[in-house]
C-alpha cells in the first residue's frame, strides 16, 4: 500500500502563489504515477494535473495549464504542485493520488488540503 500525505494549503490573495506537497510512504517502489484533483463545494472532483513517477513526464487540466506546475522529487518520494496567478476559482480542497504499477486507476488517496483564493 502507498500512504499519501498532502500540506501546503492555505488562504491567499487572487494572483498570489501555494506550493502543495505530497508525501508518500509505504510501498513507493510500486508508484507510476501521481495526481493532484480538486474539489470545490457543490462540484465534482476534477483532475488537475499528473506526473509519471519515473520520467517526470507531465500533463495539465486546460484550466490551470501556464499557470501551475506538478514536480517531484523522488529521493523524498514526494510531489508538488507549484500554483501560481491564482484565481478564485481555484479555490477547493486539493487531493494527491496515486497510481501504481500495473493498474488502470488511482488506487490511493490523500486526505486533502483546503486551497482558498479570495478575491
Amino acid at each position: 500500500q502507498v500512504q499519501l500525505v498532502e500540506s501546503g494549503g492555505g488562504l491567499v490573495q487572487a494572483g498570489g502563489s501555494l506550493t502543495l506537497s505530497c508525501a508518500a510512504s509505504g510501498q513507493t517502489f510500486s508508484i507510476y504515477l501521481m495526481g493532484w484533483f480538486r474539489q470545490a463545494p457543490g462540484r465534482e472532483r476534477e483532475f488537475v494535473a499528473r506526473i509519471r513517477w519515473n520520467d517526470g513526464i507531465t500533463w495539465y487540466a486546460d484550466s490551470v495549464r501556464g499557470r501551475f506546475t506538478v514536480s517531484r522529487d523522488n529521493a523524498k518520494n514526494t510531489v508538488y504542485l507549484q500554483m501560481n496567478r491564482l484565481k478564485p476559482e481555484d479555490t477547493a480542497v486539493y487531493y494527491c493520488a496515486s497510481v501504481v504499477v500495473g493498474s488502470g486507476k488511482y488506487d490511493y488517496w490523500g486526505q486533502g488540503t483546503q486551497v482558498t483564493v479570495s478575491s
